[in-house]
C-alpha cells in the first residue's frame, strides 16, 4: 500500500537542518524500493490557493490553512502496511523538529 508523507513544521528549518537534509533518509529509501516520489516544498508565502464558489474561481496567496505549522515536503512510500510507514516516518530527520503526518493514499 502506499502512504503518503506530509512533512511539516511550524518555523522555518535552522541552516544546520537545512544542510543535513534528508540525511541519507530518501537514499536508504531509494535503493529498497520503498521511497517511490517526493520532494521540498517552496515557502508557504509562495503558496497560491484555489477555491471556487458559485462557478467564481477565487485565488489567494499564501496557503489554505491558517494554522502554525505548514507543509514543507512529502513523500510517498510502498509500504506492506501502517506500522512500516510510521516506522520510516519516525526515522525521518524532520520527525525531530516538526511533524511528519502519514496516510493512506486511495486506490
Amino acid at each position: 500500500m502506499r502512504y503518503l508523507l506530509m512533512i511539516a513544521g511550524s518555523e522555518e528549518p535552522t541552516e544546520e537542518q537545512l544542510a543535513l537534509g534528508c540525511g541519507g533518509w530518501s537514499e536508504d529509501l531509494l535503493e529498497r524500493g520503498i521511497l517511490v516520489g517526493g520532494g521540498g516544498l517552496h515557502p508557504p508565502a509562495t503558496a497560491t490557493t484555489v477555491r471556487v464558489r458559485d462557478g467564481e474561481v477565487l485565488l489567494s496567496d499564501g496557503p489554505f490553512a491558517e494554522t502554525k505549522d505548514q507543509i514543507g515536503g512529502y513523500a510517498v512510500l510502498e509500504c506492506a502496511d501502517l506500522d512500516e510507514a510510521v516506522d520510516h516516518a519516525s526515522r525521518h530527520p524532520a520527525a525531530t523538529y516538526g511533524t511528519i503526518e502519514v496516510r493512506p493514499l486511495l486506490g
